[in-house]
């Protein structure tokens, strides 16, 4: 069978093993690091209206309830330091959702469990007999996770003054399965039957589990929802919750929010939801109908006995298409016909490229099936390694000793490692017959080891790097970091594989400086060691060799599109858009690098087509399209029966990496749900909270009928820049193949743009270029949520604060949350039109006062 993957709770943990966190970073890691001379809430990428605690790591919001005219918000949160770790409930309460006060740690880890997400509700009849009728009693309902044995439980803790003290139930569990993946439980009182309703995950088997109790603390099963939608990663944080459609509240619908990590829409964690039916006991999802791809010319279906006009190299897809699974290889499915493309033959450790003559580009879209591993194409990597660069050589681990490089603790041992190390996965990747290895005696040792001093008279510093993903500035690093007076100026860290493979610093504007190498493994967990190899100054930018398995379009022999697998041997459709290119000569190629798990990609049924082919993930449906919302939950006796939800502004793939200090991650705006018909299909859709508004400036900044063509330029003029702002627009639909706004513009070209394809009908987030990018391969990128245009307008909001961006498009059907790091200089603000002209009919810029002062 093909390699497990492991599914890891990644919320719950560092970073996944399969996520692609950051291998160079061209500036320092935490800018302004030393901020402990900066005042609270005003360090260079704090939210100003977002919630952030003061210091430390946060992650899911928790215990979301209404009480005595306070919303409290309970969070993840690790009390002792700035990564994830030792994770209990943090406390924050609000009469605004906007304006909040952080409160004492309310629920505290200990020697034998660790408190994960769960939430709050108010006892008002005293069932649980914790209060009494007169003072009810708040109780919370957590995961409690065992240190011992990773057993994954429900629990409860009361308190009976208003959320100040919290004491743990000593019946505890009060709900234990034997599982380690059993969490999250989102508790409500049912009217209808009187009991309390208890809505939890299971997360690896892709199900939601509904239990009924009259007193919290003995629970009966009803049933199961599952598995349904997008299931490419872990089901965690669920929620249930009634709302009335287009405001009737004769007609309702329940939404069940089931988070999902990895697989969302955007990459990495996203929120997904079902619109549905719950009869007391069951939950029951309308009924979406099966998928009919758009018809085409089918190109390519692998049908024939050998690979007809396409062209193998390597051996990873064997001497034909595939008829499924192939030796040593799990069950594969999704394919259409007999055959695929399937690079497995030989297991994952083969590698391979298959590539289609050249075409001429004629259709609007090339449709196809892709599946396998999810390692995507990264832009700058080759498929065969090169020579390594001339230049000075700095250290090549060759001789029998560390020579003048200086050492501590006892990691890299007394000389450089001759590759593979007792009990580690086989080392490769490296030059000649030693490298640095910090490998010895396993995971649990630590040290460093420093390079002397050296003058940078070259532009790069190029090396071969592999091992642990915990980058410099991260609590346990295991890191290759430039040092010049002493400070870390770069830095670059493994990708949990033993491969080593090529990095590069640019270091032209640090000519002339002293600088020192070192490499730090501090850290004793999974992955914590770190391969170094070829260290040397040069004139060449070293390219590292691609790992990705990907489904690739090149033009003038460029990739100007690529599509990877989900981690699964079930294929499913994927779609690149040609319309850029069309007249152009274009080549496909499926390419194989990979020798690590799921190391290996399926590819079928080509099709050229007029409008493009969606995925399960793509017509699954999402409460935000943005990178940077998960986790979402909503607030329980909300005043007035509303529905408010906060999403965690950060994503699994990248969250530990983020460069703030000396806390790290903020929650979502809070917003209002609703249930509306949109195109004749119930959608979910939000917008701030109305309470928001109470942080404007009383003067907006406005234009109207602003038409652009073929250009960007400044809207407003200086009074429309800043760093904090709430902006309407609304536009006309003219020629242009994309129209928008563009925030947080500046210095050095630094933009976000908040776009529309009238082709598509997508509003887009662009943040290739908003800042500070470079700290994971997973952050840069454009994100996309569907939206139609009213009567030829697109409508806009847009929440700009100091490290975000909020967009939601016509009247909530779209949303996109997205973070940011751009320099703080960078605060204009641009409407732009490209490849025709669009007008701005009206826009007004608020600049929004701080929620802390």
């Amino acid at each position: 069978m093909s390699p497990v993957r492991v599914v890891r709770p990644a919320h719950r943990r560092l970073i996944a093993a399969t996520a692609t966190v950051c291998a160079l970073c061209a500036t320092p890691l935490t800018p302004h690091a030393a901020a402990s001379d900066t005042p609270p809430y005003s360090e260079t990428y704090r939210p100003q209206f977002h919630f952030t605690p003061q210091k430390n790591w946060m992650n899911d919001p928790n215990g979301l309830v209404h009480y005595k005219g306070e919303y409290h918000l309970f969070y993840q949160y690790n009390p002792n330091g700035n990564s994830w770790g030792d994770m209990s409930w943090g406390h924050a309460v609000s009469t605004d959702l906007v304006h909040w006060k952080q409160l004492p740690l309310a629920l505290s880890h200990d020697d034998k469990e660790m408190v994960f997400s769960g939430s709050a509700v108010v006892d008002r009849d005293n069932t649980t007999g914790f209060g009494t009728k007169q003072n009810p009693p708040m109780v919370a309902i957590y995961t409690s996770v065992d240190k011992a044995t990773g057993i994954q439980a429900q629990a409860l803790a009361h308190s009976t003054d208003r959320g100040r003290t919290w004491t743990k139930y000593r019946g505890n569990p009060v709900l234990d399965i034997g599982s380690k993946e059993f969490r999250d439980p989102k508790v409500q009182w049912y009217e209808p039957t009187k009991s309390w309703l208890m809505t939890v995950s299971l997360s690896t088997e892709h199900k939601v589990r509904f239990y009924s109790s009259k007193n919290l603390k003995d629970w009966k099963q009803l049933s199961e929802f599952g598995p349904a939608g997008a299931t490419g990663g872990v089901w965690e944080c669920p929620d249930l919750f009634p709302l009335p459609v287009d405001g009737d509240k004769k007609r309702t619908k329940w939404v069940l929010v089931v988070n999902l990590n990895p697989g969302g829409i955007a990459g990495g964690s996203g929120a997904q939801y079902f619109v549905g039916d719950f009869d007391g006991k069951k939950f029951t999802a309308e009924d979406t109908g099966a998928y009919t791809p758009p018809p085409g010319t089918v190109r390519q279906d692998f049908e024939g006995a050998g690979f007809g006009t396409w062209t193998a190299g390597g051996t990873a897809f064997g001497d034909g298409p595939a008829a499924g699974a192939v030796d040593g290889q799990s069950a594969v499915t999704g394919f259409d016909g007999a055959a695929l493309a399937n690079s497995f033959h030989g297991g994952d450790r083969t590698t391979g490229v298959l590539t289609s003559p050249h075409f001429t580009v004629e259709s609007a879209y090339l449709n196809f099936k892709v599946g396998g591993g999810r390692h995507p194409h990264q832009d700058g990597t080759v498929l065969e390694r090169a020579d390594p660069p001339a230049g000075t050589v700095l250290a090549d681990f060759e001789g029998g000793g560390y020579g003048d490089w200086a050492t501590t603790g006892d990691a890299f041992g007394p000389a450089p490692a001759t590759g593979t190390l007792p009990g580690q996965q086989e080392v490769s990747g490296y030059l000649g017959g030693g490298l640095a290895n910090s490998f010895r005696d396993g995971d649990s040792t630590t040290g460093t080891l420093t390079s002397p001093e050296f003058t940078i008279d070259k532009d790069y510093v190029d090396f071969l790097v592999g091992g642990g993903n915990h980058p410099a500035g991260s609590d346990n690093p295991t890191a290759v970091e430039l040092l010049v007076d002493g400070q870390v100026v770069r830095s670059a860290t493994g990708k949990d594989t033993e491969a080593l493979n090529w990095a590069a610093w640019d270091v032209k504007n640090l000519a002339g400086k002293k600088a020192r190498i070192r490499i730090v493994d501090d850290n004793t967990g999974g992955w914590g060691h770190l391969n170094v190899d070829h260290i040397v100054l040069s004139d060449t930018k070293a390219r590292p060799v691609s790992q990705e398995t990907a489904v690739n379009l090149l033009v003038d022999g460029t990739v100007v599109r690529t599509a990877t697998g989900s981690d699964t041997e079930t294929l499913d459709w994927a779609s690149f858009d040609l319309r850029p290119y069309k007249g152009k000569k274009a080549q496909v190629q499926i390419v194989d690098m990979n020798t690590a798990g799921m190391g290996h990609v399926l590819a079928d049924q080509f099709t050229a087509a007029d409008a493009p082919a969606k995925s399960v993930v793509q017509r699954a449906h999402w409460a935000d399209y943005g990178k940077d919302y998960y986790a979402a939950v909503s607030w329980e006796n909300a005043p007035g029966d509303k529905r408010y939800m906060i999403g965690w502004m950060n994503n699994w793939e990248y969250g530990g990496a983020i460069p703030t200090t000396p806390w790290r991650s903020a929650q979502s705006i809070p917003r209002q749900m609703a249930l509306r018909t949109v195109d004749g299909r119930i959608r979910l859709t939000s917008e701030p909270v109305n309470s928001l508004k109470s942080l404007r400036q009383r003067t907006a900044v406005t234009a109207t009928g602003v038409t652009v063509k073929n250009t960007a330029q400044p809207l407003g003029g200086r009074p429309a820049a800043g760093k904090a702002l709430d902006i309407e627009a609304t536009f006309s639909l003219g020629d242009a193949d994309r129209f928008g706004l563009k925030v947080r513009t500046g210095a050095g070209g630094e933009e976000t743009v908040i776009g529309y394809d009238p082709t598509t009908q997508e509003l887009y987030v662009d943040r290739t270029r908003s800042g500070a990018v470079d700290f994971s391969d997973a952050f840069p990128g454009v994100q996309r949520a569907p939206l139609k245009p009213t009567n030829g307008k697109v409508k806009l909001r847009v929440l700009v604060d100091w490290s975000s961006v909020e967009v939601f498009g016509g009247d909530g059907e779209a949303a996109l949350t997205d973070q940011i790091f751009p320099d703080p200089a960078s605060q204009g603000v641009e409407v732009f039109a490209e490849n025709g002209s669009a007008t701005l009919d009206q826009a007004r810029i608020w600049h929004l006062d701080s929620a802390h002062h």
